[in-house]
């Protein structure tokens, strides 16, 4: 297997899953960018058809209250099924041409869920958030692709030490929670949107290492599964990169 293929801090994208992938046995079988790029657009289209069905349940429903208990529901067990998937997919490997659409629409649901309950309290948030989602991907894509942003191994690492800062950060904050103490990077302080900014960035910067772990992995003679694999790696990033993306937004207008 080709040694250059690099390791992502993408939980689904690692330098050992390729190895276990082993070689395509023709050049049919093996791994392509046009494959996975048609891949991840499908998945696209799987999770805007899940957000369209728990956008429209909340925004059908005769108030905001009753709109956010009947979206609910849909919501957690997007969220949960959805990472049940993903559990699935990174330990069955051969699997992702099914549990792949699936985990697309389960996180539609989630994301339809939550950018409708935002939505509803800060108008327009949704349609810049999904601006500027696209834009930095499509952004970083170009950076990478014309060597604008080279994926060295300091760069490697300080994105890997940086992601594993914000995993720390969130695990802090939630232990916190639980004993009732309420952590700067949920308030609309001007901590909690500086943080915030950072971690955008982080997860941005991901999409790049993902970008250059796709292309190699490509190169390297991955079978064919592993377009939808890789199509759900760089969709987890882009996922969280949108999540994030909307928290900060939110944080930024609950100062106004």
């Amino acid at each position: 297997m080709n040694s250059r293929i690099v390791r992502s801090t993408n939980p689904a994208l690692t330098k050992e899953m390729f190895h276990k992938a082993g070689r395509a046995q023709t050049q049919a079988e093996v791994m392509t960018i046009d494959g996975t790029v048609n891949k991840t657009l499908l998945m696209f289209g799987l999770v805007i058809l899940g957000a369209f069905y728990t956008w429209r349940l909340f925004f059908n429903a005769a108030t905001m209250e009753a709109g956010a208990s009947v979206v609910m529901p849909w919501l957690i067990g997007g969220a949960i099924g959805g990472f049940i998937l993903a559990m699935i997919t990174i330990f069955k490997r051969t699997w992702a041409h099914i549990t792949v659409p699936l985990y697309a629409v389960l996180e539609g649901l989630f994301l339809g869920g939550l950018s409708a309950l935002l939505e509803a309290q800060f108008s327009g948030i949704v349609i810049q958030a999904v601006g500027l989602t696209f834009g930095t991907m499509f952004a970083l894509l170009a950076a990478y692709k014309t060597g604008v942003i080279k994926v060295t191994k300091k760069f490697r690492m300080g994105v890997i030490a940086a992601t594993g800062g914000v995993a720390l950060l969130y695990f802090v904050s939630i232990l916190l929670g639980l004993f009732g103490v309420n952590f700067a990077i949920f308030q609309s302080s001007p901590l909690g949107i500086g943080i915030s900014v950072v971690i955008v960035i982080i997860a941005a910067l991901n999409l790049v290492l993902d970008f250059d772990f796709i292309y190699k992995g490509s190169q390297a003679g991955a079978p064919k599964f592993m377009e939808w694999y890789g199509a759900f790696g760089l969709m987890i990033t882009l996922i969280w990169l949108y999540i994030e993306i909307l928290r900060l937004l939110s944080l930024i207008a609950g100062r106004e």
